[in-house]
């Protein structure tokens, strides 16, 4: 399923101080350059069109939230999503994920990494693209803090399994462990836009958390 076109972005809204591009970063990212306050930090990797990064910014102040999503148009609108919204605690970058894992973001730094329906790259030739890779996995697992949770959710069951059956390899991650699904209490109480979509067709999604061990 393709990605909808965008809505147009207010250009009175004042982007600086929520998009950022991981092509730019020179060394270790540090938070304090960006975020106004010291809080825990959070990743999603594939951002979208940012309804999670939104909505755990907006239920979670005291938590710092960094998207990354390589699309430019659609890190630009999920960055406008949280200028418009005054969001201090929420910003994203525009670029790789993978880049930005392993070579800017620091050891045991991170509480939560979250990755949401990454592309599948269908054709067997190509699952050499997909995300969630041997050393994602490990770079994710080396910038989470002792105790820290990984999310991961999609649509696709054989995407699901073959990463099940990876993490273990790779990784100590403690899991996976079950995660329910929640009844929607309004219309956009999802995860993110895509799980929106899936769920509204009736279609499944599997879910999975894991702990890095204390």
């Amino acid at each position: 399923m393709g990605r909808r076109a965008l809505p147009k972005i207010d250009p009175e809204v004042q982007l600086e101080d929520h998009l950022f591009v991981v092509e730019e970063l020179d060394g270790e990212f540090l938070p304090s350059s960006i975020f106004v306050a010291e809080h825990p930090l959070v990743l999603e990797v594939g951002s979208g069109k940012g309804l999670f990064l939104r909505n755990a910014a907006e239920c979670r102040p005291e938590v710092n939230f960094l998207g990354i999503e390589i699309a430019k148009k659609y890190a630009q609108y999920c960055a406008y999503q949280l200028a418009r919204r005054n969001l201090s605690n929420a910003v994203m970058f525009q670029g790789d994920g993978q880049r930005f894992v392993q070579q800017h973001a620091v050891e045991n730094s991170f509480h939560e990494v979250h990755v949401y329906f990454p592309d599948p790259w269908w054709k067997a030739r190509h699952r050499k693209r997909r995300v969630l890779n041997e050393n994602m996995l490990k770079g994710i697992e080396k910038i989470l803090r002792p105790g820290g949770e990984f999310h991961f959710w999609t649509d696709v069951q054989e995407y699901f399994d073959v990463t099940l059956e990876l993490i273990p390899e790779v990784t100590t991650f403690r899991g996976p462990l079950d995660v329910d699904e929640a009844l929607p209490e309004h219309d956009m109480d999802y995860r993110t836009h895509f799980e929106r979509r899936k769920r509204q067709a009736n279609n499944p999604i599997y879910r999975s958390l894991f702990l890095k061990p204390e």
